[in-house]
């Protein structure tokens, strides 16, 4: 039985058991016993080296996996307190929303309007109700001038905010995108972030961003997940896990903030109240360490 909707304001936005999953024809796990609990209304970084898994976690938060993809899944995995393996995909789509790390795989209509739209009609809104869905998500994510134009005739920004506008028309609870800066320069990655993180602050929409920028992306975090050869082997506060060692060691894209601050504590003298993930941060440091 699902639960009911004021218990549901309780219950963890995602949590896994011991979930692992091998492809079908593989031979060897893509996850292993990987357990975690993300709370509604985090901003999540889930990072690792490529191969790791990431991605085939990330379909099991939306059960296309094991609903799409066959192979065989073990262990507990449960969406806003839905058992993935029990629901079907069209159900589970309407809490959580996935954003694929090239735009073009979702991208599809002869319109931009009508890419945004696809998902409500699918999911038998009104067009009345539908239009204003439409209307706020273009806007949302700075694209209201783009409504009548060709998806694939824009960049690779605008692209993305496409799709990140497809998948936020519907409201999800949870929005997870797949390296959705992969294809941009700094400039259109930090403008990405941006509505993402806006997202999360005004909606409470709960973010789960799989990236390799930490540098741009550090800032926004509350949380973040570190995994290698299919296993979480880090988890927790931002500040915690980029300046642990582990993280150094696996090749994690550790904030150049965080790794100067390093540098320069064991070659001097330097210490700081908190170890800094941002330009920011570090600058602060520095400026206090040679004020008079």
């Amino acid at each position: 039985m699902a639960p009911h909707k004021d218990e549901r304001r309780t219950l963890a936005a995602i949590e896994a058991n011991d979930l692992t999953y091998t492809y079908p024809n593989a031979t060897k796990h893509a996850i292993q016993n990987v357990s975690l609990k993300i709370k509604k209304g985090e901003f999540v970084i889930l990072t690792g080296p490529s191969g790791c898994g990431k991605t085939t976690l990330c379909r099991c938060f939306n059960g296309l996996i094991p609903h799409f993809y066959q192979g065989k899944l073990e262990g507990e995995i449960q969406i806003v307190g839905l058992n993935v393996v029990d629901k079907p995909i069209h159900e589970l789509a309407i809490h959580v929303g996935l954003v694929f790390q090239n735009p073009e795989n979702q991208l599809f209509a002869l319109s931009v309007e009508k890419d945004v739209a696809f998902g409500l009609e699918n999911l038998g809104v009104p067009r009345d109700e539908m239009l204003k869905q439409v209307n706020w998500a273009l806007e949302t994510a700075g694209i209201s001038d783009l409504r009548e134009r060709t998806p694939h005739e824009l960049s690779g920004g605008q692209q993305q905010r496409v799709a990140i506008a497809s998948i936020i028309a519907m409201r999800p609870e949870i929005m997870v995108l797949d390296e959705p800066t992969s294809f941009l320069d700094p400039v259109g990655a930090q403008k990405i972030f941006t509505v993402i993180r806006e997202l999360n602050e005004t909606l409470g929409i709960t973010v789960i961003l799989v990236e390799h920028r930490l540098d741009l992306a550090a800032r926004y975090t509350n949380h973040v997940i570190v995994m290698d050869k299919g296993q979480v082997v880090l988890d927790g506060a931002p500040r915690a896990v980029l300046s642990s060692e582990k993280a150094r060691l696996l090749g994690v894209g550790i904030p150049k903030a965080t790794r100067l601050y390093q540098v320069l504590s064991e070659e001097t003298d330097l210490q700081a109240a908190e170890v800094p993930v941002t330009t920011e941060g570090i600058v602060n440091i520095l400026r206090k360490r040679l004020t008079p």
